[in-house]
């Protein structure tokens, strides 16, 4: 006779499969990580709940009674249905959650507020990652990247979205011979020896440093007072305003330059509803800052 008030207990059941399964007490306490007299009392209150014995004890260890056979399958059984009724719930949450990535320079704030008042009962966060940390859409730390093509990632394992683009601006200090300009022309700077400091096409890059004898640089600060010593000049994209906060650095318009752009890149076949819910709202919401 089962315990009154009391449902079956999934963890006694699962004990009892593991027993089963060893066909000996003392290799399935230690495959469940528990003492074997605490095991065996366990399986003792199924055994009780069930109001039937499971198992008998032989020389060589355990084996099923009749019973025992009878009821393995549905234990077994039962024991599935669980795991799939947890796994469905931790689904359905994973699909109110989306963490968003986004690099250096980028606003996002009107994608993630526009996302948040459309899904008030999501998840939504925001990580700012810096040019070198792209690593963190493949490993998961983020489920989509809004970024500057082009990017380092295997186009056979992500999925792309364009947002908008942007015309390029050169960055010079103060006193150089072009910051007077109104303009300047691509192919004014296409003999300028370059050093690229960010992500790179055949032809142009997103971020990009011209200058001769330019030492490897890491952060974009570094650029910006190597540019603002004299050494380098820079390229960027207009919307990339950082560089405006140094009085001693000038910008002028490229006339000729192949646009940056910005884009939304999530991993191909992720099954997370929530990004195209954001993929429809940025495309919305976020385009190109004015000049």
């Amino acid at each position: 006779m089962n315990d009154l008030g009391q449902d079956l207990d999934l963890r006694l059941v699962r004990y009892f499969t593991v027993v089963a399964a060893h066909q000996h007490f003392g290799r399935a306490a230690a495959d469940l990580h528990v003492a074997q007299p605490a095991l065996s009392r366990q399986i003792q209150r199924l055994e009780k709940y069930l109001g039937a014995r499971l198992l008998d004890r032989v020389p060589q260890g355990t084996r099923l009674t009749p019973v025992g056979q009878r009821f393995l399958p549905q234990a077994q059984a039962l024991l599935q249905a669980a795991h799939q009724a947890e796994l469905a719930v931790r689904e359905h949450v994973q699909t109110e959650r989306i963490a968003i990535g986004y690099v250096e320079d980028l606003v996002i704030t009107a994608a993630a507020r526009e996302l948040r008042r459309r899904h008030p009962n999501a998840e939504i966060t925001t990580r700012h990652l810096s040019c070198r940390d792209i690593g963190a859409l493949s490993d998961k730390r983020v489920d989509t990247l809004i970024a500057r093509a082009p990017l380092p990632l295997a186009a056979d394992d992500v999925f792309t979205t364009p947002l908008y683009q942007e015309p390029r601006m050169l960055v010079v200090p103060r006193g150089h011979r072009l910051a007077d300009r109104a303009s300047v022309t691509a192919k004014e700077l296409a003999g300028e020896e370059a050093a690229p400091c960010a992500f790179e096409t055949a032809d142009w890059t997103s971020y990009r440093i011209l200058g001769a004898d330019v030492p490897p640089i890491e952060s974009y600060e570094d650029k910006l007072e190597l540019v603002a010593s004299g050494r380098a000049i820079a390229v960027l994209p207009v919307g990339d305003r950082r560089s405006s906060l140094r009085p001693d650095l000038v910008t002028v318009p490229i006339e000729g330059a192949p646009p940056s752009q910005v884009v939304l890149v999530n991993r191909k076949g992720d099954p997370n509803p929530m990004i195209r819910n954001l993929r429809l709202v940025a495309e919305a919401v976020l385009t190109a800052p004015e000049a």
